[in-house]
């Protein structure tokens, strides 16, 4: 799929979410799928345990620290970047629809009512429409933050499929 579809994808809350929603579905597959390999890996080794056995078990415990702090980092960085900037339009937009609702409480005559009014409806509608873009900033957060969770998931099943199969 192209970076362009993606993107126009992507560009829906809705999208957003139904992606988010199917990389978590991958990500509990294939991390369904290590937890058994690598489980009946530690039952094999017992007592026992070889060099590879040691290396892979020590693996397991790194992959999942470097995964974590990897995805909250990225949260972290998606939150600021998105978060506060539309928190900051919202907070205006909503200054902005107050202000209007007094006007128009404040109108004299039938003119000053429309004006006031129309001012207020088109400010409601800016507040309602930034207040809409909170989900989807909600989603892309958790997408980069289950990015890396979800790529050492995938990678690790991928790799220990291939060694039970050679």
């Amino acid at each position: 799929m192209s970076s362009f579809s993606t993107t126009a994808r992507l560009a829906s809350p809705l999208m957003q979410w139904v992606d988010l929603a199917l990389k978590t579905h991958e990500t509990l597959l294939s991390s369904g799928a290590v937890i058994r390999m690598r489980t009946e890996r530690i039952a094999r080794a017992g007592l026992t345990p070889s060099a590879s056995d040691l290396a892979e078990f020590h693996l397991m415990g790194h992959e999942k620290l470097a995964a974590a702090s990897e995805s909250g980092l990225a949260m972290v960085k998606q939150w600021n970047s998105s978060q506060a900037s539309l928190a900051q339009r919202a907070w205006q937009q909503w200054l902005q629809g107050a202000t209007a609702l007094f006007s128009l409480a404040g109108s004299f005559t039938p003119a000053q009512a429309a004006t006031h009014g129309d001012a207020f409806v088109q400010a409601t509608a800016r507040g309602a429409s930034t207040a809409g873009q909170f989900s989807g900033v909600a989603a892309r957060v958790a997408r980069e933050g289950l990015k890396p969770i979800h790529a050492a998931a995938t990678s690790n099943a991928r790799r220990l499929l291939a060694e039970l199969q050679a």
